[in-house]
């Protein structure tokens, strides 16, 4: 035994010495390893988000009997075919949402936004699942309902499950989650910048650095992924698009009023939809299968309004479908989007709204080309600027909108028209409505938050659990609480668990190569006392000023009264508890419990 305890010893002060260098020469910091994980979880989104893709294709394989697109695929069948297709589908995503509560047992199916605004960034694996797989059916099957909503969802839990293992702080897995959300955005269409800003303007209410920034490292870690394992490229491939005269500018902002007009009774629909499908009291199978049978009757003559529209968008940009018969798609399409999405089919409207603003946009360039060929010289510049225009007003995210809709297309010529024509949008629809496209599940979503903490919120809210050592402790015990923790400070208690100072990792550097210190040094020959110390009823502000004047990356939380040691602050936990409630107050007003429970 006495020969075994040395060469343990040995490693320990190998593995400090290591750690030291590490920390001196590469100084990494707490935002460094943010980046790190928001990397790591872009990836994993990114993985889960192909598996989803390839899980529609076999399902809807299975379905029709092809492998060709949504809408090509419908051309090939018969009229029965069209009309059984979607609802056999609705019907099973009803089975599998109806038998899949046995599964989660009453587990709750909380959503990435639910996770990132008031939950502890936790999300049920179990439900997401259930809901993810009943996605599948609705969308391989054919129903007017777009991909995006499962695919961010499942790479939110995969970023989730990260943060848990590595039992990263709420605010931290909070913010991870977020990532996970941008990254699935990014892989659904190829758009790293949108992706990040979708999470950032739409959820987060922010584009502060410090969310932002694991943002993007989020979603370019998934783009690239899913482009080496993937065929993806540019998500709509278009002519090259220019803006022709000035006079263009004057149907182009016309055009932005009508996406702004159109947007809100857009959205009145769907939710008008849902009412009705949800007044027939129906099963979750037979109302998801009802909402199927829906878009089957409208197929059996417009095969077009199957899928999420994205073959429909590409053939009006390239100009292959002739304006008459898009008026006719464009009734069917949007009848078809509001009965998938009133029967509670699973997915998403992202790509829906993009066909309903190209639609618009290129209806009005033909009108105005009729009447005035140099208004508008070619209409399907006016369907891409559409596209943006209606997203923004839906979304109420017109940075996200013209970032998402230049990635997607890569045509710059067209961007001083398109930024133009989304902000006008956007005011106009503000004007008319405050609900966006998420708002209403926003707000649900914050009202049923827990306790809400008022700001500016306690150092109680964020206080960690941690792990002292006690004035008599040697130096090998004090060795293995710094390989414990991935911080450069440990705390010193007295036997009653009091307050007794703190030890740095720089406070030990003497020591590292002199194996008999083991025996010689205790923790109260290292601790020193000059840390400053915060207490657990101290607001947040009062903890990031002493953060002002203090180097390190945490601060000790102690008991007033006792001056027992109650847990440890980290500044990273502060700021983000911080940026959280200020974008909160951009939301309007709704505050995140800050609880790291």
């Amino acid at each position: 035994m006495k020969e075994v305890v040395p060469q343990i010893y040995r490693r320990l002060l190998r593995l400090l010495r290591w750690r030291l260098w590490i920390v001196e020469k590469l100084r990494p910091s707490p935002w460094q390893e943010t980046l790190a994980f928001a990397a790591v979880a872009g990836v994993l989104g990114a993985l889960a988000a192909l598996l989803f893709r390839h899980g529609i294709e076999l399902v809807h394989y299975v379905l029709t009997g092809t492998g060709s697109g949504m809408v090509d695929s419908f051309r090939e069948l018969e009229w029965w075919q069209r009309l059984a297709v979607p609802t056999v589908g609705g019907c099973a995503a009803g089975l599998v949402l109806l038998f899949g509560k046995r599964l989660h047992k009453g587990q709750s199916s909380t959503d990435y936004m639910e996770a990132i605004l008031i939950g502890s960034g936790e999300i049920p694996v179990r439900a997401s699942l259930v809901k993810s797989t009943a996605a599948m059916f609705s969308i391989g099957s054919g129903g007017s309902i777009g991909r995006e909503g499962p695919m961010v969802q499942l790479a939110a839990v995969a970023a989730s499950l990260l943060g848990r293992w590595r039992k990263l702080s709420a605010p931290q897995v909070r913010l991870l989650v977020a990532c996970g959300g941008a990254s699935g955005i990014a892989s659904a269409y190829n758009a790293p910048i949108a992706g990040s800003f979708f999470v950032a303007e739409i959820i987060l209410g922010t584009i502060a650095m410090e969310s932002l920034g694991p943002l993007a490292v989020s979603a370019v870690a998934a783009t690239l992924t899913v482009r080496t394992l993937s065929d993806a490229h540019t998500l709509y491939t278009v002519p090259a698009f220019t803006l022709n005269s000035l006079w263009e500018i004057g149907p182009f902002l016309v055009l932005g009023v009508l996406a702004g007009l159109l947007a809100p009774w857009f959205l009145r629909s769907l939710r008008w939809a849902e009412r009705l499908f949800t007044a027939t009291n129906l099963p979750v199978p037979l109302r998801l299968a009802l909402g199927g049978l829906v878009v089957g009757c409208l197929a059996v003559w417009v095969p077009e309004v199957c899928g999420n529209g994205y073959s429909v968008v590409l053939a009006i940009l390239n100009g292959e479908l002739f304006w008459q018969a898009l008026i006719l798609v464009f009734v069917c399409k949007w009848v078809a989007t509001a009965a998938s999405f009133g029967s509670g089919a699973p997915g998403g409207v992202f790509t829906p709204t993009l066909f309903v603003g190209a639609a618009l946009g290129y209806l009005f360039g033909q009108g105005v080309h009729a009447v005035w060929p140099a208004g508008a010289v070619d209409p399907r510049a006016f369907a891409l600027v559409g596209m943006g225009a209606l997203l923004a007003a839906a979304s109420h995210a017109p940075v996200m909108a013209i970032i998402m809709l230049f990635e997607m297309t890569l045509s710059y010529d067209i961007i001083m028209p398109l930024m133009l024509c989304s902000v006008v949008a956007y005011y106009t629809a503000r004007g008319i409505e405050d609900n966006s496209l998420y708002s209403e599940a926003l707000k649900k979503k914050a009202a049923e938050a827990p306790l809400p903490t008022v700001l500016p919120g306690t150092v109680a809210d964020l206080q960690r659990r941690t792990v002292a050592v006690q004035l008599t402790d040697h130096f090998e015990d004090i060795a293995r609480r710094f390989l414990e923790t991935r911080y450069e400070e440990i705390y010193v208690t007295t036997p009653e668990g009091k307050y007794a100072g703190v030890i740095s990792l720089h406070d030990i550097k003497p020591h590292l190569h002199d194996e008999t210190v083991a025996t010689l040094v205790i923790a109260e020959d290292l601790r020193r006392d000059d840390s400053p110390t915060v207490t657990p009823e101290a607001t947040l502000g009062d903890a990031l000023r002493l953060f002002a004047q203090h180097s390190g990356q945490t601060l000790p939380v102690v008991d007033e009264l006792t001056g027992h040691l109650t847990g440890t602050l980290v500044k990273n936990d502060l700021l983000l508890a911080l940026l959280e409630g200020k974008g909160a107050v951009k939301r309007g007003g709704t505050l995140p419990p800050w609880r790291v429970g």
